[in-house]
């Protein structure tokens, strides 16, 4: 998708002035690979929606360690300038084709957003009408804002890559995580047995809280300590880590077991020396999860919305920061210290 033309207004109908001038909007622009203080709070044209295509008035967004490695200049293929996002929620202002109407609460994640053209990190974002699902709920935009990319992730992981069963054993590596508290809640609804893991102690009743049947303190060796709960190994591993800790991850699962691998929160990204044939056991199974806007569209989201509302879906939100506040936001992402999901509001 090509970047949106821009918008003009006769009005005082968005950030803009009165008259003709240009309607602007805030914007983070990230001009250089770097710190957090890369991310540049500017203002910007308002962009407009050709026919296919939707303008958003961005109530918030979550923060996604993809931006995070994009900031830092993992991700040779995203152009420069751009503004990063790969989700937002808000309200419909423009949908040329009729699809929507004004005032819409939506959301949306991925095709696309904030790598191949400018995302969710400004007050408006414009988007295929292919990747935007209108949702009707009460919660409030801090929550609704953590939901849409979390809950695809975990969401496709359980079911898309794993193949999550009901009865069946779920070990989730890194159960401390937005992404891995959120599939430990949907997994447990769903009739699974939940195994959360953390290096912290003190985190185990979050986990418990979040809907961890046992947790299993992560000492970087697990796989003796799930076996004592588990003598055959659990039946699936979601690991949210990375490379740093598949290898003992994959010793955890049954033989018919699968292991998927979705996060990188361990920030590495390759092995230095991998053996197949020794690293992956007999009969087990390796796959991942990356999600794509098709992924995000079949994800019953009005559903798991309606789940938070009733109480019976836990999302943990960890800190909420402002649009202005993005380079600190970032900062907290880097170091790990939100403790849940991280949200921006506009």
């Amino acid at each position: 998708m090509e970047d949106c033309t821009l918008l003009f207004f006769n009005d005082e109908s968005a950030t803009g002035v009165k008259g003709d001038t240009m309607t602007m909007m805030k914007a983070v622009v990230m001009y250089e690979a770097g710190g957090p203080e890369v991310l540049k709070v500017e203002s910007r044209e308002v962009p407009v929606p050709k026919k296919g295509e939707v303008l958003i008035r961005v109530k918030a967004f979550g923060l996604n360690r993809s931006e995070l490695f994009t900031r830092q200049g993992h991700s040779p293929n995203v152009k420069l300038p751009r503004v990063l996002g790969i989700e937002a929620v808000g309200l419909v202002e423009s949908s040329p084709g009729g699809e929507f109407n004004g005032g819409d609460t939506v959301a949306t994640a991925m095709g696309g957003m904030g790598r191949e053209f400018d995302g969710g990190y400004a007050e408006y974002t414009c988007v295929p009408v292919g990747q935007v699902q209108r949702l009707t709920t009460t919660l409030a935009w801090e929550v609704l804002g953590a939901v849409p990319e979390m809950l695809q992730t975990a969401w496709g992981s359980l079911f898309k890559s794993l193949r999550l069963v009901k009865g069946e054993t779920l070990l989730v590596r890194g159960g401390t995580t937005s992404v891995g508290l959120a599939a430990a809640a949907i997994a447990r609804n769903y009739g699974a047995k939940v195994l959360s893991t953390t290096r912290n102690a003190d985190r185990a009743e979050l986990l418990r809280e979040s809907g961890a049947d046992e947790v299993v303190i992560d000492s970087g060796s697990i796989d003796g300590d799930v076996r004592k709960l588990y003598p055959d190994g659990v039946d699936k591993v979601l690991e949210l880590i990375g490379t740093t800790t598949l290898k003992d991850s994959l010793r955890c699962a049954k033989q018919g077991g699968i292991v998927c691998m979705t996060g990188i929160v361990g920030n590495k990204w390759s092995f230095e020396d991998f053996a197949p044939m020794e690293a992956i056991p007999t009969a087990v199974c390796l796959t991942s999860y990356a999600g794509e806007s098709e992924d995000f569209m079949s994800m019953p989201l009005q559903k798991l919305v309606e789940q938070i509302e009733a109480g019976t879906l836990r999302v943990q939100v960890g800190k909420v920061f402002q649009l202005d506040e993005i380079v600190e936001a970032h900062r907290v992402m880097e170091e790990n210290k939100a403790g849940g999901k991280i949200v921006v509001l506009t």
